[in-house]
């Protein structure tokens, strides 16, 4: 008992004094909001209609850019991406143009539900096609739904927008 904090740490314990304290936090802020007036160190974002601001730094939803002028995208199949993922879940599928002789990607795939958000990925493409967005609204009903395909890479997620 000498070492967890003594007789006024037993006694602490046998009168539940962190759980009255806790109480005590609740009700006076319970009480604040029952009070006529606004508190003013209570905060409510209204987050469907006024969506936060993200950091400057943050990294979201992937995407793989585009040109403006041809429409095509700009990964050249070089599979860098994929060799930097730590978590390996990135595929990336490329077939030989027989007239160009330049590799043409056939199918990029990219699995949001295991991705850490590191950017190592982002880093290691050498034409900056893939990056990491600002993008913070990723959440889906199925496993299937949080592997993303390359119309879905280039499109970007399209969040619900609520209107009350």
């Amino acid at each position: 008992m000498a070492e967890s904090g003594g007789i006024g740490g037993f006694l602490k314990k046998i009168f539940l004094v962190d759980f009255l304290e806790g109480m005590r936090l609740t009700l006076k802020y319970d009480l604040a909001m029952a009070m006529p007036g606004k508190p003013k160190d209570l905060y409510t974002e209204q987050y469907p209609k006024d969506r936060p601001p993200v950091a400057e730094r943050y990294r979201g939803a992937p995407r793989l850019n585009i040109n403006p002028d041809s429409g095509e995208t700009l990964c050249i199949g070089c599979d860098l991406c994929a060799l930097a993922c730590p978590e390996h879940l990135i595929v990336v599928t490329t077939e030989r143009d027989e007239k160009t002789r330049r590799k043409v990607l056939t199918t990029f795939t990219y699995d949001i539900s295991r991705c850490m958000f590191c950017g190592l990925c982002e880093d290691a493409c050498p034409v900056d096609c893939l990056e990491l967005t600002q993008d913070f609204e990723l959440a889906s009903y199925t496993r299937e739904g949080t592997i993303w395909d390359r119309q879905m890479l280039e499109e970007g997620p399209r969040p619900t927008r609520y209107t009350h």
